[in-house]
């Protein structure tokens, strides 16, 4: 009989699911957002109000209580107030003694304070145990369950135990924490969710300078100069045509503008004969934001597809197709067929539907969704090896429709090329240095310094020693 108590005993649990009291103090629209997610997910809460009033926009599963009763019943309370008015902390100090405070807040603008918000809220009860998180996660996404754009919750602290308390909590809401180590990390922490596209900076800024001056190079080329010279009106060009020559010129510079720094780097630890050694602060960056680049590309590219495929509606295309072709009957002149120029064409055109399709699979590759499902060597396959076949069809494309243009005298208004040329300098470039990078003397010599070889081991020690006596 013992014995199958015993094994009755076995199956049944020890210990209920139900998970520790959750305190929060504010009853605005983050508190309340979180206090649903935590309902959600098992937890019970208690706020802590000013006004310990029932309401409606309360969670009813919620209670509400004076600050100082409902710091009593939980061990770890969330501060979802703003940093002016912590300052009521002080009177709960004996309350709130050993308990986890989750500074949530963030300021309007960077670096508002000396110290950050967390810090502040340490000095005020040092008693307590402060813990940084959830501050990169809005109210709205909470509330509408809409998370995949701020599933990451950073989290930082002195205290070890209350950071894990606080990590089980994110966990138990379907969030990923990431420790950021002590709470010295608050502050920029804190700065994360006021950057504006710190990442898109560079690209969007290179990308403004160079659709201007495209623009107002196309301008004095194809306007101002016809207008001058032949007292032609062509200002309609710029609805149209324009467009139509900044888009594509602008897609393939980008595009080579995202393996010129990989070029870079490799002549540079060519040069070095090390890896050891830091690559300069602007190449660093420029490196960092290669895929901002090449989706600023790919932009550039789908309005260039879009504008190409309204070509054939413009009144100023059917005006002179109507036109050489009464002129041909008026004469009664036929123009023959001229096979290299269809040869041409097609060329041209299936150059550019071919480097188009692999534009679009490099952009659907770097999304997240699906870079995390390819492993490393599959990701660097499609991104280098059908990057580079990518820029080789591209610019084959830019030459076969305006290579003639090279040798053509018309082209050079006022001496200036035509605007397609000056778009194949840099792809050139950095095919002409990539096929030299990939003969066998210098590309073995490459992976083996990528490898951990060195030239001269003194030289990389004595720039770490540099590096390190500089951070110091």
């Amino acid at each position: 009989m013992n014995k199958n108590s015993s094994n009755i005993m076995a199956l049944v649990p020890k210990t209920s699911n139900k998970r520790e009291t959750v305190c929060i103090f504010g009853t605005g629209d983050f508190g309340r957002a979180l206090s649903h997610k935590l309902i959600q997910s098992g937890y019970p809460v208690v706020f802590g109000s000013r006004s310990p009033r029932p309401s409606s926009l309360i969670p009813n599963d919620a209670e509400v209580l004076s600050h100082a009763e409902a710091a009593q019943k939980a061990a770890i309370i969330i501060i979802a107030i703003q940093r002016q008015h912590y300052d009521f902390l002080v009177s709960l100090e004996e309350t709130l003694r050993g308990k986890v405070l989750v500074d949530i807040s963030n300021n309007l603008k960077i670096n508002q304070y000396p110290e950050s918000n967390a810090k502040y809220l340490a000095q005020l009860v040092p008693s307590a145990r402060v813990v940084k998180a959830f501050n990169t996660v809005s109210a709205w996404a909470l509330q509408s369950g809409t998370l995949d754009a701020s599933r990451q919750v950073f989290v930082c602290g002195d205290d070890t135990e209350a950071k894990q308390m606080v990590m089980d909590i994110v966990r138990a809401l379907g969030l990923t924490p990431l420790d950021q180590g002590s709470l010295s990390a608050a502050q920029e922490i804190e700065n994360y969710p006021l950057q504006l596209f710190p990442m898109w900076k560079l690209p969007i800024f290179l990308s403004l300078g160079l659709t201007a001056f495209f623009f107002f190079y196309c301008l004095v080329h194809d306007l101002i100069y016809p207008s001058v010279h032949e007292n032609k009106d062509y200002s309609f060009f710029l609805a149209m045509t324009i467009p139509n020559r900044i888009c594509p010129m602008m897609a393939l510079v980008l595009l080579a503008l995202v393996y010129l720094p990989g070029v870079l780097a490799a002549i540079i630890q060519l040069y070095r004969g090390t890896k050891y050694s830091r690559f300069p602060d602007w190449l660093d960056k420029w490196m960092l934001c290669r895929k901002q680049l090449g989706l600023v590309a790919l932009a550039f590219a789908f309005l260039h597809a879009i504008y190409t495929l309204a070509i054939p509606i413009r009144y100023y295309v059917r005006w002179r197709i109507g036109d050489q072709t009464i002129s041909q009957a008026l004469n009664n002149k036929t123009i023959p067929f001229d096979n290299t120029k269809g040869w041409l064409s097609d060329s041209y055109l299936a150059l550019g539907i071919l480097g188009f399709f692999l534009f679009v699979l490099l952009g659907i590759t770097s999304l997240p969704s699906v870079s995390n499902n390819v492993n490393w060597r599959e990701f660097r396959f499609v991104q280098s090896k059908l990057g580079y076949v990518t820029l080789i069809l591209c610019t084959a494309h830019t030459l076969v429709y305006g290579g003639n243009w090279f040798l053509n005298p018309l082209s050079y208004r006022w001496y200036l090329p035509d605007p397609y040329m000056l778009s194949l300098i840099i792809p050139c470039i950095v095919l002409v240095v990539k096929s030299v990078l990939i003969l066998p003397c210098l590309d073995k010599q490459l992976t083996r310094i990528r490898q951990g070889w060195e030239r001269n081991p003194q030289y990389s020690e004595q720039s770490n020693y540099i590096i390190n006596k500089s951070a110091l």
